[in-house]
């Protein structure tokens, strides 16, 4: 009896030549990848992660992300509140104290910002020293408008300025109503402004009966960003900065604005019928916090996240790796071992991590190149070892550049990057049809059964 009418032999062949076992053997390598790929995107995230802590790090000792908001005009009322008293059976009045907010009537802001870089190990922080002047008036306040019972403490009217960090900013003195005042830290309006400046004032004895005009200056340290609040009935604020990557954020988009190579200069106009906040109220309005806006002070274009839209594509990229090799082995009659797949497999997910090491040191374009390049050059290495074919050897490692710059064009767009994805896999599966469109899949035999 021969070795191939042996039950052994017959399975041995069958494991050999089997297109369903083939395609299913790929079908769950292409799984196993799943795995490292898992481990890839924790990376990205763990540095990611890594990075934020150093910027973190950085910036608390300088001084973070800052939104200035005021200047907000406070004045204390009191009035008295009929309480039932269930044991005397009678009403008592209780003197109760709230406090009623104004806000300017016109706000101007004139803001300049000087960026500058700060490293810690491999990673950049921006910050920032900024130079603010604000100016602008506000009406005499008229508490019994908001509260026809209320009696106004006019004698303690005061005036806050929110500014998110106070470490670093300098000495600020107010002219408020032809008078100076310097503004102490923290706020006796927590509930509004809860991290700021504050200072009393007079309003009793201003020479001006309709108008309380204020000026004062802010210069401060923060980092990634410089937010402002809208709080005027007319707000105009103005921005100059030598940075040249400035990208604008929040609920207002500048009036105007321009961008070169000497940095960029943007301007806002913002009237109170944009927002959903009154003039004049107590308590605190909803719509403060998000009529927010400002500028962003980016670095550059995030590589992690760039990295992080690459390893998207990586079960893809391997799928059409695996598929690849699939056709060249079906077509040409070579055995690849699922070792062989698993290899390979490994090399692209390899890949991965040689993008993200070599991106936090060079832009991505030359990190994706380089790691691109050394896995093209490896895996092509490694099949001209199992065709044993120079010109299958080439098709191949074209294949994988087509493949590489495929992905990092998808990688690179924004607003077209599913059109450009399903376009090239339409493509793809066009290739893929034409190629086996003469394979006959029921008769295919290896090299060695048909020499036989």
């Amino acid at each position: 009896m021969s070795q191939e009418t042996l039950p052994f032999g017959n399975f041995s062949n069958w494991v050999k030549n089997s297109l369903t076992l083939r395609l299913v053997t790929i079908g769950f390598l292409v799984l196993i990848m799943l795995i490292p790929i898992s481990f890839i995107n924790d990376l990205i995230t763990e540095r990611q992660v890594r990075r934020d802590e150093a910027v973190n790090e950085i910036s608390s000792k300088w001084g973070t992300e800052q939104t200035v908001s005021g200047p907000v005009m406070t004045v204390p009322y009191k009035y008295y509140m009929r309480v039932y008293n269930e044991e005397t059976k009678t009403y008592t009045a209780v003197e109760t104290r709230e406090l009623a907010h104004f806000l300017p009537e016109k706000l101007e802001i004139s803001s300049k910002i000087i960026p500058s870089l700060r490293r810690r190990g491999i990673y950049e922080a921006m910050l920032y020293n900024a130079d603010i002047t604000i100016k602008g008036y506000f009406k005499k306040p008229d508490v019994k408008a908001l509260y026809s019972d209320a009696n106004a403490l006019l004698k303690e009217t005061f005036i806050t300025v929110g500014l998110t960090d106070l470490r670093n900013v300098e000495k600020v003195d107010l002219s408020f109503a032809d008078k100076n005042y310097e503004f102490n830290p923290g706020t006796e309006a927590v509930a509004l402004i809860p991290s700021g400046i504050s200072t009393p004032v007079d309003v009793e004895t201003s020479s001006d009966t309709t108008k309380l005009y204020f000026s004062y200056t802010l210069k401060f340290n923060g980092s990634s960003g410089l937010f402002f609040v809208p709080l005027g009935k007319e707000t105009y604020i103005d921005m100059t900065s030598p940075g040249q990557n400035p990208s604008f954020d929040g609920a207002f988009l500048p009036k105007t604005r321009n961008i070169d190579k000497n940095g960029f200069t943007a301007n806002w106009q913002i009237s109170n019928l944009n927002r959903n906040f009154q003039q004049a109220f107590t308590g605190v309005p909803e719509g403060i916090a998000p009529s927010t806006f400002g500028v962003r002070l980016l670095i550059g274009v995030d590589e992690y996240q760039k990295n992080t839209r690459a390893s998207k594509y990586a079960i893809l990229f391997i799928m059409l790796t695996f598929m690849t090799f699939f056709f060249v082995q079906t077509i040409n009659h070579i055995h690849i071992h699922p070792i062989q797949y698993l290899l390979v497999g490994l090399a692209l997910v390899v890949f991965y991590i040689l993008l993200i090491s070599i991106s936090e040191h060079l832009s991505f374009t030359y990190a994706y190149l380089i790691a691109s390049l050394a896995i093209i050059l490896q895996i092509s290495l490694y099949v001209k070892s199992m065709f044993k074919h120079n010109l299958l050897t080439l098709v191949t490692a074209l294949i994988l550049v087509v493949l590489y710059a495929f992905i990092f064009v998808i990688i690179q767009l924004q607003d077209f990057s599913l059109l450009v994805g399903s376009v090239g896999l339409f493509a793809v599966l066009a290739a893929a049809m034409y190629f086996s469109r003469n394979i006959d899949w029921y008769s295919l035999k290896t090299k060695k059964e048909e020499e036989e």
